[in-house]
């Protein structure tokens, strides 16, 4: 029998040092700015410019774009290790979801070679930000139903449609809007991206309230006639859905880095207070009423944490369908996690929880942000059931 004890090498989802050291970097900015800064903003009806700006400086808005157009050269494992560093330090860029990982990631992979210099290199040093708009009233995770439609008109598209809870879209250069065209052949509807300016004539814009505290905000959009010339398709006319997709699973595994961050920003508050706040001469986090839920919070973040990893890691070695099952999976278990450590958190504080001081109590509606976009929770289990046990479809 060898006596060797030299091992194969396994794949694995842990960490590279160059992980670890882009977390701490991460970790030391969203430090200085923290849960202040970003209430701050909300109160003032701000916008986190000072933030971005500072991320931007760091190469941490665009670490998951090509480094020929500016970018870090890395992949969604490392944009979304960003997004999460700063949600735990309370301090989120929900943009980052929006902006570089789906914008940049479609205008990277199918964008022309004019589209990528034209946005990639800006995305990437913050000097430019995109929208993204898909939803729509009647359209909300069934994307065959989405009723905004491109016609040509010679050279140029027209585009015609209404689309809601579109984030950003004051701060925006411009917006990805999904449309569809008619094919000739069939006749029948396909998805298309477009890139929408900000300044377009047609393209109209009303603020829709949220109880939801963030400084980011949601708007409804109406594009009536949208003139566009031809190039501002991006990608091919007839590989929309592939295209859509390439977008949506990054958008999965950013949502999922998002609830972790928060998750983590409440769960380290929690064992702050239950290490401190004494009753009957003992530290409350003494008792295992208090101790165990935020214990099994702890340990449903970090599985989530997993499945996050594992779905990144996936995208970005280009298996995309393993990646669509991932990604649903990681924003599902991610979303849960983030809404238990959130409910345990303010529970532990018992009325403080509640207070301005500590920072919780906003998070009980931006949790459940998690749990229903960019797909919701029953979507996923839709997913899942079907795409991956096999099971039929009752719809």
């Amino acid at each position: 029998m060898s006596t060797s004890t030299t091992r194969p090498a396994r794949p694995t989802t842990l960490e590279t040092e160059e992980h670890r050291a882009l977390r701490a970097t991460v970790a030391a900015l969203g430090k200085r700015y923290g849960r202040a800064y970003f209430t701050g903003l909300v109160d003032t009806g701000g916008h986190p410019e000072a933030l971005w700006a500072d991320a931007a400086k760091l190469g941490l808005l665009g670490v998951n774009l090509p480094e020929e157009y500016g970018g870090g050269g890395g992949g969604i494992a490392e944009l979304s290790l960003v997004l999460e560093e700063l949600g735990a330090a309370g301090c989120p860029l929900l943009m980052m979801i929006v902006s570089p990982a789906i914008c940049g990631t479609v205008i990277a992979r199918f964008g022309t070679e004019e589209q990528k210099r034209a946005w990639l290199p800006a995305l990437a040093d913050g000097s430019r930000t995109m929208a993204f708009g898909i939803t729509e009233p009647d359209a909300g995770s069934n994307a065959h139903r989405i009723t905004t439609t491109a016609r040509r008109d010679g050279d140029d598209w027209l585009l015609t449609g209404r689309k809601v809870f579109v984030s950003g879209v004051d701060i925006a250069d411009a917006t990805l809007i999904v449309g569809r065209t008619e094919d000739a052949r069939t006749g029948s509807l396909k998805p298309c991206l477009f890139i929408v300016p900000r300044d377009a004539p047609g393209f109209g814009r009303r603020r829709i309230d949220m109880e939801l505290q963030a400084p980011e905000k949601q708007f409804e959009l109406t594009l009536d006639e949208v003139r566009l010339p031809a190039d501002a398709l991006v990608g091919d006319e007839d590989a929309g859905l592939l295209q859509l997709f390439a977008g949506l699973n990054p958008e999965r595994i950013m949502t999922a880095a998002f609830a972790l961050g928060m998750g983590r920003y409440a769960l380290a508050k929690a064992v702050e207070y239950a290490k401190e706040r004494t009753v009957w001469k003992a530290p409350i986090g003494a008792h295992q009423a208090i101790a165990h839920p935020l214990a099994q919070a702890h340990i449903e973040i970090e599985l989530a944490r997993l499945m996050t990893q594992k779905a990144a890691a996936l995208y970005d070695t280009g298996d995309d369908t393993g990646a669509g099952e991932a990604a649903n999976m990681a924003k599902y278990a991610a979303a849960e996690a983030a809404v238990k450590a959130v409910d345990q958190a303010v529970h532990t504080l018992g009325g403080n929880g509640l207070t301005s001081e500590f920072g919780l109590a906003s998070l009980i509606t931006a949790a459940r942000v998690a749990r229903i976009a960019p797909v919701s929770r029953e979507m996923i289990l839709n997913y899942v059931s079907h795409q991956t046990l096999g099971l039929p479809k009752s719809y």
